[in-house]
């Protein structure tokens, strides 16, 4: 089994920026790609990001988060992020961070695809 721990959420002001975490642990040689969602209150839970865990480190985002938001990883520490930069209040949800054990084309992400959660970060960010 696959235990993710997700950590960095906060309260941040709009324009601002900050990194998440997610740290695997257990079976991780079994997980194909790892991925970040979100959910705000009232919506439905939405993708975000997604990179490769065990091959080149491939990334693949919503148009929502183009260019502001970047996915890296450690392997050594068995850790992704998620750096996000000129953060708006509607980027304020809960994040979750996933892992996958079969996703043939990042593009493919969806919540249904992935296998493991983490708890989710809350993420706030004030106008």
């Amino acid at each position: 089994q696959v235990q993710l721990v997700e950590s960095g959420g906060g309260l941040v002001a709009a324009g601002d920026s900050l990194r998440l975490s997610c740290a695997a642990s257990g079976r991780t040689s079994g997980i194909s790609a790892v991925g970040w969602f979100r959910q705000a209150p009232g919506k439905e839970r939405e993708f975000v990001a997604a990179m490769r865990w065990n091959d080149e480190p491939s990334t693949y985002y919503a148009d929502s988060v183009k260019g502001r938001f970047t996915m890296s990883r450690n392997n050594a520490k068995n850790t992704v992020y998620l750096q996000g930069y000129s953060l708006k209040v509607e980027d304020t949800a809960v994040y979750y961070c996933a892992g996958a054990n079969f996703v043939f084309h990042l593009s493919d992400s969806r919540s249904g695809l992935f296998d493991y959660w983490g708890q989710g970060t809350q993420v706030t960010v004030s106008s």
